[in-house]
């Protein structure tokens, strides 16, 4: 599969309601757009050739993700896409399975909660809410958040728009209880 454009958006939080943050929120999104090769076609059981092919494109996603949070280290995950109006929700959904979820997880040297993800079907100009959470507990209440997503020309009809999405903290001022981060067991990714 051809990548037609990938793009980094990078968001940096520093103050909420008046109080600066110690150490800024910086959310990272990389957007790769490829072509589908299901799109305007009939109905397809297997599509085992969009999560084969997502390896190698969740790598470099990953990749360039996890280089624009430098300085900082990657503690929430979030994944997304969008497919485009001639292919179907599922598309994009075998592109975002295990395997693409585990390149992520290479990418940062680790991670064993489960990535939360939202995906549609939309035209160009959609916006999409990727949601975050802690990458070794699920149940982390400070790094539940997500990151808006908007693409003015993609995804195309026949194309699919895969996100990877990571941030180096919780929400700025949390506090509505639950594990804290250095109370995380760290054993069934969800403590």
């Amino acid at each position: 599969m051809k990548i037609r454009k990938m793009f980094t958006q990078i968001e940096e939080v520093r103050s909420e309601a008046g109080v600066d943050a110690q150490e800024p929120l910086r959310k990272v999104a990389v957007i790769a757009v490829v072509n589908n090769p299901f799109a305007g076609k009939p109905y397809a059981e297997d599509l085992s050739v969009l999560t084969d092919a997502s390896v190698e494109i969740g790598r470099q996603m990953a990749e360039a993700a996890n280089a624009a949070m430098a300085p900082y280290e990657v503690v929430s995950y979030g994944k997304g896409g969008i497919a485009g109006l001639n292919g179907e929700q599922e598309h994009v959904v075998a592109m975002l399975t295990t395997v693409y979820g585990n390149v992520m997880r290479e990418a940062i040297g680790g991670g064993i909660a489960w990535i939360s993800s939202f995906t549609k079907r939309a035209a160009p100009g959609a916006t999409i809410e990727i949601p975050l959470a802690h990458k070794d507990a699920l149940y982390v209440r400070s790094h539940y958040d997500g990151m808006s997503i908007m693409m003015p020309d993609a995804p195309l009809p026949d194309e699919l728009a895969l996100i990877c999405v990571f941030a180096n903290r919780g929400r700025l001022n949390a506090r509505v209880g639950g594990i804290k981060a250095d109370e995380i067991e760290g054993k069934d990714g969800l403590h």
